[in-house]
């Protein structure tokens, strides 16, 4: 079994209550969505960009796809680090080969939340979810209410367990309908340990602070709300 990775490095997570924590990251190629705010080439390229040295820039290329016997070759000689962050793209596409992944390192899935399917493969082998709730324009051609029923249905599939945390992370731009996020995180909030209330990094994009501050105000009342945006853009590093 093979999947098409775009690169495997060492660095912090920047995102959610796990931000700072040293990681290794696997980016999976693909997406089932389109967001307009995303950041990240989800192509499949020929080789998959490889970081030995943590920070250097300077990248060796092993050939796509890559079998779990490879990725498990390529990310042994990294210490010290929290989990194996599974990225993408959308890594939930490639659900048979996560399984298949034979790594030390405790899975730590970021996930756009909609293939509930996928998700029940993979359940019994992630620690960590970062699941993903999107409202805006990313999903074309799909109704709003059929793409929230099947973001539901993944965090329910991937619930915080005692083995398994599991946070929900929404990215808020300036058309951001706070009642939107009331009421899917109403519908979710006892699958989750907390919610992150994510700023996009676009400057033309952010919402207001004082919207994102009642927003947060309202969500307290039901469950830990957090803002934090993406910190790793802050200094720098992948």
């Amino acid at each position: 079994m093979e999947a098409p990775i775009t690169e495997i490095f060492c660095s912090v997570q920047g995102e959610g209550p796990y931000v700072g924590n040293r990681q290794l990251f696997l980016r999976f190629a693909g997406c089932n969505l389109n967001c307009s705010y995303c950041d990240t080439d989800v192509r499949t390229s020929e080789a998959c960009k490889y970081e030995k040295d943590p920070g250097s820039g300077v990248f060796q290329y092993v050939r796509n796809p890559l079998n779990p016997e490879q990725i498990a070759e390529l990310v042994d000689p990294f210490m010290n680090v929290h989990s194996l962050s599974l990225t993408g793209g959308e890594p939930l596409l490639y659900a048979d080969f996560i399984t298949e992944l034979n790594v030390v390192l405790p899975l730590y899935l970021e996930s756009n939340m909609t293939l509930p399917d996928m998700a029940k493969k993979v359940k019994d082998c992630v620690s960590f979810v970062s699941g993903d709730v999107k409202l805006t324009d990313e999903f074309k051609g799909e109704k709003l209410e059929s793409h929230i029923e099947r973001t539901i249905e993944t965090f329910k599939v991937l619930r915080k367990t005692e083995n398994r945390d599991c946070f929900c992370k929404i990215v808020m731009t300036k058309d951001t309908d706070p009642a939107d996020v009331l009421n899917v995180t109403g519908s979710i909030r006892n699958f989750i340990s907390c919610i992150v209330l994510q700023p996009v990094t676009q400057h033309d994009l952010r919402p207001d602070v004082r919207v994102l501050l009642e927003l947060q105000n309202e969500l307290l009342g039901d469950i830990d709300t957090l803002i934090i945006p993406q910190t790793h853009r802050m200094w720098g590093c992948l």
